[in-house]
C-alpha cells in the first residue's frame, strides 16, 4: 500500500538513480578484517604437539672451537688447515684431550649435507660428541627454482 502526501507546492523531489555504496564499503571492511584474521589460523596443516623447553640458553665460550669445512672439501680447525686422517689427533691438541668440549661445525653452502655428515661422523669416532652446527643469522636466502622434469616424445615420435 503506498500513500502519496501531496502537500500542494509541486515541488516533487528528483528521483535519486545512484547506488548508495556507503553499507556496501562497511561490509567489505568487516570481510576483510574476518579473512585477515582467518588466513593465518589455516595455514598450518600438520598438527604437532611440542614439548615446552625450560632451558636456558647457554652462554658462548670465551674460544669456542671452529671446524670449517671449505668449498673444496678441506679442514680447517680454527685457521689451521688439517687433513681429515689428523682430525682426532688435532682436536686432542687444541682441547688438551677434553672430550667434553663443544665442537662448533662450519660447512660452506656448497658443501653437500653428505660431506657434512661425513666430517660429524668422523668427530663422533674421534671421540668427540658434543657438536654444534653454525649458521648465519637474518633472512633465509631465496630457494632457486626446481628443475622441471624431462618431458616423454609424443607417441609416434622418436627422440
Amino acid at each position: 500500500m503506498a500513500a502519496k502526501l501531496d502537500h500542494g507546492g509541486g515541488d516533487d523531489l528528483a528521483e535519486n538513480h545512484e547506488i548508495n555504496v556507503t553499507p556496501f564499503i562497511d561490509v567489505m571492511l568487516v570481510l576483510l578484517i574476518i579473512f585477515m584474521v582467518a588466513a593465518p589460523l589455516a595455514t598450518v596443516d600438520v598438527k604437532v604437539d611440542l614439548p615446552a623447553s625450560n632451558a636456558q640458553p647457554q652462554p658462548r665460550p670465551d674460544k669456542p672451537l671452529f671446524l670449517s669445512v671449505k668449498k673444496d672439501l678441506s679442514l680447517a680447525l680454527g685457521d689451521d688447515a688439517l687433513e681429515r686422517s689428523l682430525l682426532g689427533q688435532a682436536l686432542d691438541g687444541k682441547t688438551s684431550g677434553d672430550r667434553q668440549q663443544r665442537v662448533f661445525v662450519r660447512a660452506d653452502k656448497a658443501v653437500p649435507f653428505g660431506d657434512v655428515m661425513e666430517v660429524m661422523n668422523l668427530l663422533r669416532s674421534a671421540g668427540y660428541l658434543k657438536v654444534a652446527l653454525v649458521g648465519l643469522e637474518g633472512e633465509a636466502a631465496p630457494v632457486p627454482p626446481a628443475v622441471a622434469p624431462a618431458t616423454a616424445p609424443a607417441p609416434g615420435v622418436r627422440p
